[in-house]
């Protein structure tokens, strides 16, 4: 997948995802000539799965705090 599709997925901007594979958050690949990059969908899966538990853990360690009515 081009940057750009994973940033449409993702529902984020181009330079985000950008960020993400250069500091190696995301896996992705470097091809062509131009140094385009890709990233393979299945990879993409993998890491959205690894948010959903790194979210699913945060909401467990925070839970919501009910606000005392005015």
């Amino acid at each position: 997948m081009l940057l750009s599709e994973v940033a449409a997925e993702l529902n984020v901007s181009d330079s985000q995802v950008y960020h993400m594979v250069r500091s190696g958050e995301l896996p992705a690949i470097k091809i062509g000539g131009r140094g385009q990059w890709r990233v393979e969908r299945a990879r993409l899966e993998t890491y959205i799965q690894q948010k959903y538990a790194e979210t699913a853990e945060w909401v467990s360690q925070n839970p919501l705090v009910e606000r005392d009515p005015e």
